[in-house]
């Protein structure tokens, strides 16, 4: 009887897209592309690759919300910045979501 090592780490390859999407930002859709396939490679498998790439954008664009809230007189002005922090969060994770896909099947 042998028991088998997790294949990756979602916490791993959180911190792998993250570090490679920093590194290539020059690159508008290679760059996220780029960071999902490694970053889904280290998660291990397709569903780990896709909760290490959502979970991200989901917490910096929520910590956006609440900031731009709390930071700003006017509530409705941190409103609508925190929801431009999140249309940005979410438009650079469409790539990124792909490019996780495509990692975690090659995992």
């Amino acid at each position: 009887m042998t028991l088998e090592k997790p294949k990756g780490s979602v916490v791993g390859g959180m911190f792998i897209m993250l570090l490679v999407s920093l590194v290539l930002f020059w690159l508008p859709v290679v760059g996220p592309i780029l960071a999902g396939i490694i970053g889904g490679r280290k998660a291990g498998g397709v569903g780990n690759a896709i909760l290490a790439a959502v979970l991200p954008a989901l917490i910096v664009g929520t910590i956006l919300f609440f900031l731009a809230g709390s930071l700003t007189g006017v509530p409705l002005l941190g409103a609508v910045a925190g929801i431009g922090g999140i249309i940005l969060s979410l438009a650079h994770i469409g790539p990124l979501l792909l490019g996780a896909v495509i990692g975690g099947a090659l995992a």
